[in-house]
């Protein structure tokens, strides 16, 4: 049974995971009868946003207690998860993965990594381990991994393919349906709801992201 780790960076789509990428990759997982395991960094979230209203709001939640929602309590810290635990690792969207796990969404090409997020790609790459990234958390990997030119992708938007670019990556336009396939650097990547407009257009490439992710574990 492969064992894969998710990513999480809080809880939802404005200031943590997105939760439909959560529950898709979850659910793909699980049919794919994967062990997965939960973690996240943990400290305070770049901001918290009201969902309903999506003004910031005057408080402040930690990124683990959040994910620990997605993840129904079984979840772990990042910093106690090694490459040597996992089989594979895939990174959700939602504004947490540029905000929370990174700055990219402040900072763009100048973005820095959070020391663990950054640490596990590392170890992840140098042990040949498939790394997957969905939505807007492809700039994670292109920031690690840039030196690497890494292919990745978001979707079409130029401008957001330049800044990936900025940092050594290589963007590959892609639909929201497909997904992007370095075979090199074992990373997968997939635009989801940075192009899809339902859950049902979103789900159609993180299924087929978490299928060659499961196919790529040596």
């Amino acid at each position: 049974m492969p064992k894969v780790g998710i990513c999480l960076a809080g809880c939802g789509v404005k200031d943590g995971s997105e939760i439909h990428e959560s529950v898709i990759t979850i659910l793909a997982l699980d049919r794919a009868n994967a062990e997965i395991v939960f973690f996240a960094p943990e400290g305070n979230q770049h901001h918290v946003v009201n969902h309903v209203s999506l003004e910031a709001q005057n408080e402040k939640r930690d990124m683990l207690l959040e994910s620990a929602r997605i993840a129904r309590g079984n979840i772990k810290n990042i910093k106690n998860i090694k490459a040597s635990d996992l089989d594979a690792v895939i990174f959700p969207g939602g504004f947490g993965a540029a905000l929370n796990l990174c700055n990219f969404g402040l900072v763009g090409e100048k973005c820095k990594v959070h020391p663990e997020v950054e640490r596990l790609i590392l170890e992840m790459h140098k042990a040949k381990k498939p790394i997957g990234a969905i939505c807007i958390a492809p700039s994670l990997v292109a920031k690690v991994l840039g030196s690497q030119k890494v292919q990745v992708t978001i979707g079409t938007d130029p401008g957001t393919a330049s800044k990936l670019e900025a940092m050594g990556a290589v963007h590959v336009a892609c639909n929201v349906d497909d997904i992007v396939v370095d075979t090199k650097n074992k990373v997968v990547t997939t635009p989801a709801y940075m192009l899809a407009k339902s859950i049902k257009e979103s789900a159609s490439g993180i299924e087929k992201l978490v299928k060659k992710i499961v196919e790529m574990i040596a």
